[in-house]
């Protein structure tokens, strides 16, 4: 509200407050005074819930250039992530349509126990899943792990730095699309952090994991790791090199975010 308008809406008030007192006081001078009426006590009013405590903040982009709405976003997340990537990576590698919203909604689901295809940012890995031995020996097999290796290896390329100063740039479009998502007081870089450290959590297996295909799909044939969320179970499948390198760039991903954190 400007200046004019809010010093008109004082006078308003004021205006209203001894139009009122006067009105009272006349009122008193021509009539007997009510009766006196049993006091009611006023309803307690709901205590309204806190906002959630933002344990990993970051900081307001210091680029003054206003960004883009959410829906019209794409383009300038492709530039900002071919400067990243390379542009013929970005291309194999990635879906470029509603990249935000893909991303928000793929690192909310990597602790769950399903995540959509369809709303993964990366494009799946070529060629059929590998496995050795048959019937009730077969182990996903050392080849498959090949098929990883482009992800893992420009992963490992990326400047994390690089990487952060995008995404807090961008943040504000990843905290709308965090919202939407059914969050209204969460804070998505908490989120971020939170799976994180959940796919950390994913056991680091010796030796070739035993799966079986009880209908379409293989799946581990330890039940304990079957039972493990959908994060964790990609790290389990994409072998144990690609897993231990790509724990090292999470790590690394990690200690910039919390880097961010505003200085008191």
């Amino acid at each position: 509200m400007n200046d004019p308008a809010r010093w008109l809406a004082v006078a308003i008030v004021i205006c209203g407050l001894a139009a009122g007192f006067y009105f009272w006081l006349w009122s008193a001078k021509e009539a007997p005074p009510p009766a006196p009426v049993a006091r009611q006590e006023a309803a307690p009013k709901p205590e309204a819930k806190p906002e959630p405590q933002i344990q990993f903040p970051l900081p307001q982009a210091s680029d003054a250039a206003p960004l883009p709405a959410l829906d019209q976003s794409d383009a300038g997340l492709r530039d900002t992530l071919a400067a990243l990537v390379g542009q013929k990576n970005l291309d194999a590698l990635f879906h470029l349509q509603g990249i935000v919203r893909r991303v928000v909604a793929t690192v909310d689901n990597l602790t769950r126990e399903k995540a959509a295809q369809r709303l993964m940012p990366v494009k799946p890995a070529s060629g059929p899943f590998l496995v050795s031995g048959d019937g009730e020996d077969r182990t996903i097999s050392a080849q498959n792990a090949a098929r990883y290796r482009p992800y893992v290896a420009l992963a490992e390329s990326v400047d994390t730095a690089k990487l952060v100063a995008a995404y807090v740039r961008y943040y504000p479009l990843f905290q709308q699309a965090y919202r939407e998502l059914g969050y209204p007081q969460g804070y998505f870089n908490d989120r971020l952090v939170q799976v994180i450290d959940h796919l950390l959590e994913a056991p680091d297996i010796k030796g070739p994991a035993k799966v079986v295909q009880r209908k379409v799909l293989y799946e581990f044939a330890d039940s304990e790791l079957e039972s493990r969320s959908v994060g964790q179970k990609i790290l389990l499948r994409i072998g144990p090199e690609n897993a231990t390198r790509l724990k090292g760039k999470l790590r690394e991903l990690r200690r910039e975010l919390i880097a961010q954190a505003p200085k008191s």
